[in-house]
């Protein structure tokens, strides 16, 4: 086994991105690091092995390439969420809040069954505005939320709050100050 590194460590932290008096968290360094990554996808799926995990929804783009882990991990399949207009059967969609305005995501309506066991991951949450229109779409066909992972928390957005005020546990591997 291997020793333990500083995951923190591993994410790229990029100033004025995309807009003035933002620090971008970019996770795509961990990602390319093979011991981080691997690190990180252990620490992740330790809370829930042996729970009976149906499915990982990852959240567009970065969620699928962690969900995808996830789920290979606990033995779980897989769910898409995206933005509208990518997927290619029926969908089911919900609008959700964006700092600057509203969006809408999708996932197949056959994605989740009733009370399929959902865990729910992004590699970020911030404001928590695309976390809880996952949550909601998820829940309107029927899928119980086990819990919601991240790599990072950007605690001072609120977004781990807005999740926990609907019922979610929400994990997290590390937290950064600022935006």
């Amino acid at each position: 086994m291997t020793k333990p590194i500083d995951l923190a460590a591993s994410v790229r932290s990029i100033v004025d991105y995309p807009k003035p008096g933002i620090i971008f968290r970019d996770i795509t360094t961990l990602l390319g690091d093979a011991v981080a990554f691997r690190q990180a996808v252990d620490e992740l799926v330790r809370p829930y092995t042996g729970l009976g995990v149906d499915k990982i929804a990852g959240i567009e783009a970065r969620g699928f390439i962690l969900g995808g882990a996830l789920a290979h991990q606990l033995s779980a399949g897989f769910v898409p969420i995206r933005k509208k207009g990518k997927l290619p059967h029926e969908t089911v969609r919900i609008a959700y809040s964006l700092e600057y305005g509203v969006d809408e995501m999708e996932m197949h309506v056959d994605a989740v069954k009733p009370g399929d066991k959902v865990i729910l991951t992004d590699d970020l949450i911030a404001t928590g505005g695309t976390a809880e229109g996952a949550v909601k779409l998820l829940r309107q066909q029927g899928a119980e939320i086990v819990s919601a992972c991240f790599v990072i928390d950007l605690p001072e957005l609120g977004g781990r709050r807005k999740l926990e005020a609907l019922g979610v546990e929400v994990r997290t591997l590390m937290e950064f100050e600022g935006h």
